[in-house]
Formats: C-alpha cells, structure tokens, sequence
C-alpha cells in the first residue's frame, strides 16, 4: 500500500512520473539502453535537457534574457556560486534571514564580501516573515528565501527594488503564479517540488553576469556553464530526466495556475482543521504561513508524540518537524493528492476528540 508522503524533501513525486522514469531504467526510449547508460553529450540526453529548459522557461514565462542551468551541489552550493559570481570583495550584499537557509546563505556569502542583513525574524524565533525593511541603493543584489521549509513561512508579496532580486525557491518553485522577470537569479533544489535529488535549477538573467573583478574557478563561472549548456561536465543524467517529467506533469495538470489552486485548497483544509482544534497550535502569524509547509504543535510533548506515532501506524510519513524546531511539520507539495491531507486532518480531528 502507497504511503501519505509528507516529507520535506526528497518528497513525494507524481505516479506517473514515477512509472515513466523506472522504465527508463530499463530501456530509455526503446534504445537498448537505460537512461543510467546513456551518454550526456548524446543526441538522446541533449534532447531530455533542452526540453527540460523550454519547460522551465515556459512555465515562468520568461525570454532569452534569462538561461537555464542544471546544475551539481543542490541549492547549498548556490550559497557560495552567487556571491562568487556577483560580489566584489569590497562591494555589499542586502540578505534577509527567515530562517535557517536563510542564515547559511549569510554566512556562506560573508566570506566573498559584505553583508548587510537588512531584515530578521529572528526576534519572533522565526515566525513570520518580516517585511520591514529599507533596501540600500547600492547593494549589489537582494536575496530572500521564498519558503522556509523548517520554521513554515512563505513570502506572500515580494520586494519591489531596482537592485537584482535574487531567490532561493528551493520548496516552492513551480507551486504558484510569479511574475518570474522581478528575479534578476532563482535557485532551487529539484527534490522538493520538481523532480529527484541530485540537481539544481539555476535560472539568471544574463546582464548581470561578469561584472566583477574576482577570478571565478571555471566550474564556478555561470558563463561556463551557459556557454557549454549545462553540459561543462557530467551532469546528474537521472535527476534532469525526472525534473523534465515532472515539468511535463506540471504542464499537462494545466501549469502554474492549478499548481497554486491545488496549494491553497490543501493548506486550507489543513490550517482550518488546526485552527478549529485547540489540541493543536500553529504558532506562525497568520500572514506568513507557508503553502508548502504547515508547522505546528501539540503543547503536551507525550501527546504530540503519540500522534506522531498514530500518524506512523496510518501510513504517514515525513511527519515529525525538523530537529532544530520540533514539532509537527505537514509538506504538501505539488505532487501530494488532496486524499492525502483529508486523510491527515481526519486524523487530526479523531485524536483531538479522544484527547482534548
């Protein structure tokens, strides 16, 4: 019997897709071969990532002003890449700390240059996205998280700056309408919303590129990677094939439109059935809770842990929160069925009545 898969990442992944990449497996397209087998620089694999681009642009409805990467070292490496690639040493960043991906991205960039956090939600323990904030005029870019998988915010409404805007939508690309072209850079981890893991998106605006003074290692340098097209050196073959078929899927269920319709009628059901029950206790503000990811609580630790294990023993996985939050943490991706969050919330509803 198929499981409820909640997990955070690597997380649940459309049947179809699942189905058309086991018989690649086997034999990828009728040629005798499996997709684990095929050459990368082959007419076979070529055709599978330039599809897989078209999809991303289509989908973000973006022009050739912007190219798209598949890149190694998920959406961590893009914490060091991007400030590698559009920060002087003597120049400054803007950055806003949401969160713990957030926060490693400051780090991680404070070694090639200045930053400026210019706003934290950290006095709140990460709890609602702040949005008070001045962007200075001659920041080299302003980066955000769109989505906080661990502490459950998402942006609602972006930051409107003349400065490039840089995103890390690592768990919630694809699951909404964007106006994509306010994005001078968006990065993202394929594992949570659109495909395997072992790759990461990476979609820029071309004019911002090469405007430093530092030397940039070749496999670092996005222009490498755009001029040789994503193939400067053996990418992650099966990862950009389920990435591709999960684009496809999205495209095929009707885009971005019913991606974000199906979103917010999951996380409705969810936040109005633990809203209605004073057993459980959602602790972000009410304007930032994510989409994604529902963060909540169970105030008595032994009966939170019994309904965790009541979530184990109906088929539910990826439920316990992240270790550094705890709690209860409900990810419902593009791929997560409706059946699957009426499934919990019935559950929700039956222990709230045995235990209030």
């Amino acid at each position: 019997m198929r499981q409820h898969n909640f997990n955070s990442g690597p997380s649940v992944l459309p049947q179809q897709v699942l189905q058309e990449a086991a018989k690649a497996i086997i034999d990828f397209n009728g040629i005798g071969l499996s997709l684990l087998e095929v050459g990368h620089r082959t007419p076979h694999f070529v055709a599978v990532i330039e599809e897989a681009k078209q999809l991303v642009k289509e989908l973000m409805q973006l022009n050739d002003e912007y190219e798209v990467l598949f890149l190694h070292g998920g959406a961590t490496t893009q914490f060091m890449q991007i400030p590698m690639n559009l920060l002087d040493t003597n120049a400054t960043a803007a950055y806003i700390d949401n969160g713990i991906w957030g926060n490693k991205a400051v780090k991680e960039a404070s070694l090639f240059g200045n930053i400026n956090v210019i706003a934290s939600s950290a006095d709140k323990k990460h709890t609602y996205i702040n949005q008070n904030f001045d962007i200075p005029a001659n920041a080299a870019y302003l980066h955000i998280t769109s989505n906080n998988t661990v502490e459950g915010t998402q942006w609602h409404q972006f930051p409107t700056t003349d400065v490039p805007l840089i995103a890390d939508m690592s768990s919630d690309i694809f699951s909404r309408q964007i106006d994509f072209k306010k994005f001078s850079l968006i990065y993202a981890g394929a594992q949570k919303n659109m495909g395997a893991a072992g790759v990461n998106l990476v979609v820029v605006k071309k004019s911002i590129l090469g405007k430093i003074e530092r030397k940039i290692p070749a496999i670092m340098d996005y222009r490498n990677h755009i001029e040789a097209g994503s193939l400067l050196n053996t990418p992650p073959v099966f990862a950009i094939y389920v990435a591709m078929l999960t684009l496809r899927w999205i495209k095929q269920e009707g885009g971005l439109e019913i991606m974000e319709l199906n979103a917010i009628a999951k996380a409705t059901l969810l936040y109005d059935t633990i809203d209605s029950l004073p057993l459980f206790n959602c602790r972000i503000d009410k304007a930032s809770r994510s989409n994604m990811n529902a963060v909540f609580f169970i105030d008595n630790e032994d009966l939170q842990n019994k309904f965790l294990e009541e979530c184990k023993a109906n088929g539910m996985v990826g439920v316990k929160g992240y270790r550094t939050v705890g709690g209860i943490r409900v990810s419902m991706y593009n791929a997560l069925a409706m059946e699957s969050v009426i499934a919990i919330t019935d559950l929700m509803k039956n222990f709230a009545a045995k235990h209030s």
